[in-house]
């Protein structure tokens, strides 16, 4: 039975799903992919190739995906730092990763089977074609994105989701330990002493992008403090506010900065104007200034709302398969079963949780859904 499940069209995955949104790859910057992301409220958007619809060509339709850690470790980068306004008007190209891979273009009738292999074999997404468009261009959203109604995202979430639904065929595999299955990976590439200047994180968050997966802030004896994830960095209140925090302060202070709702912690603003000003990124401490002054002028036009929309506004919260905004990381321990690990990263709406001493509360690694998905695959194996 379970070999049926996976004979299934990959096209199954996508009931449900929207259309994937996105850029064209030669008109877009970076601050045009900024300000769509941040008005779309979506946390990837698709870049598109601008020869997907011409005749005669079997172009790949998604050049790469994009999301605001993107633009932020760009910010970050050396020269960008120091002339972030220069910086957001370079073209998106610039953000997309170099190789290929990571977004793979199948066809609907594609197996799920042959589609799980894709995402073994190191795809982060798989863009399948739902319907045709009738034209060749892209209907432009208001905020000026194109609806490529044509596409829809899947994710390893969705892999595992279906998969999940299904447990009971894979019985008794998934009640094992998720030390017994092997799981359990090193998690010292993602890793980050409280400490280390937030500048440090930039490699680890392109890793942690790649594996969509996050970075752990941990103490000097290797305590699990919390984690800063692609999709915090995203949910924050400025891009450049951040990139700011980012340039001046350190791990720890970093990730409690991300995860303050709300306006921030006047200590930390004054730390990194201080910061700014030492390293004589003017620039940035203009832009940062002009935003902060913004947010606050936004918070006081809330003041002024009666006390029931006061109750009833909730701090946005960023859902994705690479992370969410919290103070507290989603954590397992080695014994942990391979059904209970996926039924909290489902509910959490993470794709990965950090595997913790259950004495101390010391980091031993991480699982996640990339490693799940290849037991899944190794079930099935022998009956193929």
């Amino acid at each position: 039975m379970a070999v049926s499940l996976v004979l299934n069209e990959v096209s199954d995955l996508c009931i449900g799903k929207p259309p994937l949104r996105s850029l064209p790859l030669s008109a877009a910057t970076v601050g045009d992919a900024l300000l769509a992301l941040k008005r779309g409220g979506e946390p990837h958007l698709a870049v598109l190739d601008p020869d997907w619809a011409s005749p005669g060509k079997k172009a790949v339709a998604v050049a790469g995906k994009i999301c605001v850690a993107d633009i932020l470790c760009f910010l970050c980068s050396d020269g960008n730092l120091a002339s972030p306004a220069a910086a957001l008007e370079r073209p998106v190209t610039a953000l997309l990763p170099k190789g290929a891979g990571l977004v793979r273009l199948v066809e609907p009738q594609f197996s799920v089977l042959e589609a799980l292999d894709l995402i073994v074999d190191g795809a982060q997404n798989l863009v399948i074609p739902i319907r045709s468009l009738g034209r060749k261009k892209l209907d432009q959203g208001g905020d000026g994105v194109a609806t490529a109604a044509k596409f829809c995202w899947l994710t390893h979430e969705d892999f595992v989701r279906y998969f999940f639904n299904s447990i009971a065929l894979f019985c008794p595999i998934p009640t094992l330990s998720i030390d017994d299955l092997g799981l359990v990976q090193s998690a010292d590439a993602l890793t980050i002493r409280h400490d280390e200047p937030g500048l440090s994180l930039l490699p680890l968050v392109r890793r942690a992008l790649t594996e969509q997966a996050a970075v752990a802030v941990v103490t000097d004896d290797g305590q699990l403090l919390g984690d800063i994830s692609p999709c915090a960095l995203s949910a924050r209140y400025n891009t450049v506010v951040v990139a700011a925090g980012i340039a001046t302060l350190k791990a720890g202070d970093l990730m409690a900065f991300i995860d303050h709702y709300g306006s921030p912690p006047e200590s930390l603003v004054r730390a990194i104007k201080a910061g700014l000003k030492e390293k004589g990124l003017q620039e940035m401490l203009h832009l940062m200034e002009d935003e902060l002054s913004s947010f606050s002028n936004s918070s006081d036009d809330d003041d002024e709302s009666s006390g029931e929309e006061k109750r009833l506004r909730r701090p946005s919260k960023c859902f994705s398969s690479t992370g969410r905004r919290s103070s507290e990381p989603e954590v397992c321990h080695p014994g942990s079963s391979l059904v209970a690990v996926m039924v909290q990263a489902l509910v959490h709406r993470v794709s990965y949780l950090w595997v913790v001493d259950e004495e101390d509360y010391g980091l031993i690694g991480i699982v996640t859904f990339a490693d799940m998905l290849c037991v899944f695959r190794e079930l099935l194996q022998p009956s193929l």
